[in-house]
């Protein structure tokens, strides 16, 4: 433990730069060049050399210095010359080489100079000291340039050392820009993460467990012949946990880990990109057995040649081909596994995703009910939680929800229990925090003309109608005129959470969506605005029923979708334009199918849509209970006990002054 704590001690201290060394001898030189030689020189005044033979008789002059090579004279005056008047302003200095001289003047003839100083009285030349100098101005002219070149030097080394600074260690510098920016974790930097902290991943936790147990154990796969993995590839959406379960097996695996993003590859010198490939990997194999995690790979993992815009040289195809190489080249005798993960595995050049690079692909979907029950318990672990919270609960009203949603969810609630000044996480502030998340700020001062406001109560009572008169629309938590987000308006669905969809229940979701502007037509005549994200995610829903899932019988069994994504580089479709005029018309079929749908059934139900509304403009918010004493049970199918549990828990938290309608669930419609 001792030494632990004297790293730590030692770590704190603050680390001696010598930039600052640098920087100081800079401004000492230059202080000196310029402010000391121009200082001597504004000091020297031009004479002429008969100005000098007067001075010496007066006796003013203490010593001269003759240069023979430039026929220059500089004269030093004595004290008290320098005290009179007629020499005010002239001072004697002492530079960096000595006393500087008061006066200069340059010989035209040598001989007539030295004839007139043989010629001056001895009374005159008895206390007159002269020198000559015989050193040539060059070695002046090699001191001026060797300082200016010194300074030129260091601000060099300064500014690169600046441009390289993000390198790393010894790759900080200009000359090591190729080095590799990896993170290495080993005995020295262990990570806390395990596999317990990792949860809702069962499937992929298990393959990368293989590995790890591999790495420790190598002689329990190579007695029957097996061989050690080359890569596995994490694939999944955003906030599925990738880059956590990388950083579980750094914390797992008792061998160097080394950690980087695939941009770190990225450089604007030609050629870096490659080096640094080069020299990870001979890092990783000295250090082996070991493994490399790259994370967002695709950032140099881009199929080649697809891009038109960029040449057949181009430094990432470079990058990428090194990367190709060292995975799986010539010589591959090597204990180096590399992980990397990515959300765009569609876009990654098949020569990368192939056997004997990346021979797992390991996927990371969206979890399940019991997976996010398991996520849940991970992260209120360190929460202070008041009573007993059913996870349970929490977890079925969060679909669609990924490991990181989850975590964000738990993180608002204490925040809002904390603006609450409360002691405890209670499960009202979990609820709060999923409406937050889902549909934005809640917008108590917006101002909102009773017209409209009526509007709106209709629009939003027609997508709580038409989804409880339809078999396979998703189950109503929830309606609420409150404006909230972007919206003015807002629905809480707990949808299915199915495998596959059939035609019939992809035509109820699109009827509920387009179940807002048929209330406005039914009750009003006419339409307003406030329908545009319903038409736009019905026009989505329909467009591919029509031409991606091939659900229309005009148009036949036919897909045109391209999983590769290599249609976005495209700029022409995959169909004449007889055939998109095809899928035109079926598309606007299916909509106005859907929505004459909508009229009838609102039309038939249009008092007990009033009443829904009149009770929506009263109270501002309506659940389940309310749809049921207006309606009836919905006779389709058994009702779903949590969301009968849903229902309640958000009726018995609301508020009686209705003040405060933050209550959940997951799924906007607006």
């Amino acid at each position: 433990m001792k030494p632990e704590n004297n790293n730590n001690k030692n770590n704190n201290k603050p680390s001696f730069n010598l930039n600052w060394v640098y920087t100081a001898i800079a401004i000492f030189l230059a202080g000196w060049f310029f402010f000391m030689s121009d200082s001597i020189n504004s000091n020297r005044k031009k004479i002429q050399s008969n100005q000098f033979f007067e001075y010496v008789e007066k006796g003013y002059v203490k010593k001269y210095i003759y240069n023979k090579d430039s026929d220059i004279v500089d004269v030093y005056l004595t004290d008290a010359a320098l005290n009179t008047p007629e020499f005010k302003g002239l001072k004697q200095t002492s530079g960096f080489f000595g006393e500087s001289p008061n006066m200069t003047f340059k010989v035209l003839s040598k001989e007539n100079f030295q004839r007139k100083i043989d010629e001056l009285p001895k009374e005159y030349t008895e206390n007159l000291k002269s020198e000559i100098d015989e050193e040539s101005p060059i070695m002046s002219f090699i001191i001026q340039i060797g300082i200016w070149i010194l300074l030129i030097g260091l601000l060099w080394t300064f500014l690169f050392r600046r441009m390289g600074a993000g390198g790393g260690g010894p790759g900080g510098q200009i000359f090591n820009i190729g080095k590799s920016k990896a993170k290495l974790y080993d005995q020295n930097e262990k990570v806390k993460i395990s596999f317990k902290d990792v949860a809702g991943l069962e499937g992929a936790k298990e393959e990368v467990e293989e590995i790890v147990e591999f790495l420790k154990t190598p002689e329990k796969y190579t007695n029957l012949g097996g061989k050690i993995p080359k890569g596995a590839l994490l694939i999944g959406p955003p906030g599925t946990g990738k880059t956590l379960l990388a950083k579980a097996v750094a914390g797992e695996a008792q061998v160097p880990f080394f950690s980087l993003s695939g941009s770190d590859f990225v450089e604007m010198f030609v050629g870096v990109g490659a080096s640094r490939v080069r020299d990870l990997f001979k890092k990783a194999k000295e250090k082996s057995p070991s493994i490399i995690f790259i994370d967002e790979i695709d950032a140099i993992g881009r199929a080649r040649g697809k891009n038109a815009m960029t040449g057949g040289n181009d430094e990432r195809e470079n990058t990428l081909n090194q990367l190709l190489t060292e995975m799986d080249g010539f010589s591959t005798d090597t204990n180096v596994i590399v992980l990397a993960a990515t959300n765009r595995a569609d876009i990654l050049d098949k020569a990368l995703m192939r056997a004997g690079r990346f021979d797992r692909r390991i996927y990371v979907d969206l979890p399940e009910v019991h997976e996010r029950q398991e996520i849940f318990k991970v992260h209120t672990r360190n929460l202070k939680i008041k009573d007993t919270l059913d996870l349970e609960f929490l977890a079925k009203q969060t679909p669609g929800f990924s490991g990181a949603d989850i975590a964000n969810l738990c993180n608002e609630a204490a925040l809002i229990a904390a603006r609450k000044g409360k002691a405890a996480i209670e499960r009202q502030d979990f609820l709060d925090a999923v409406d937050r998340i889902i549909g934005g700020l809640e917008k108590k001062g917006k101002i909102i003309k009773p017209k409209e406001k009526r509007r709106i109560a209709f629009h939003e009572a027609g997508h709580a109608t038409v989804s409880w008169l339809l078999e396979h629309a998703s189950p109503l938590v929830k309606v609420t005129i409150v404006p909230r987000g972007r919206s003015l308006g807002a629905a809480w669905y707990l949808p299915e959470e199915r495998q596959i969809t059939t035609p019939d229940q992809l035509k109820d979701e699109m009827c509920a969506l387009l179940g807002g502007r048929a209330a406005e037509e039914v009750t009003f005549g006419d339409y307003s605005t406030g329908a545009q994200n319903d038409l736009e995610r019905a026009f989505k829903q329909a467009n591919a029923m029509v031409s991606i899932y091939g659900l229309s019988e005009k148009v036949g069994h036919i897909s045109y979708y391209d999983s590769t994504g290599q249609s976005d580089y495209s700029f022409s479709k995959p169909y004449s334009e007889k055939t998109a005029e095809l899928i035109d018309s079926e598309i606007k079929a299916l909509i106005d199918e859907q929505y004459k749908r909508c009229i009838d059934l609102l039309s038939h139900n249009k008092d007990k849509l009033g009443q829904l509304a009149s009770i929506l403009l009263e109270k501002e918010v309506i659940f389940r209970d309310d749809l049921e004493r207006i309606f009836g049970k919905r006779v389709f199918e058994e009702e779903d006990e949590s969301i009968r549990k849903i229902s309640e828990a958000q009726k018995r938290e609301l508020p009686k002054d209705n003040e405060d309608l933050n209550n959940p669930n997951p799924n906007l419609e607006s």
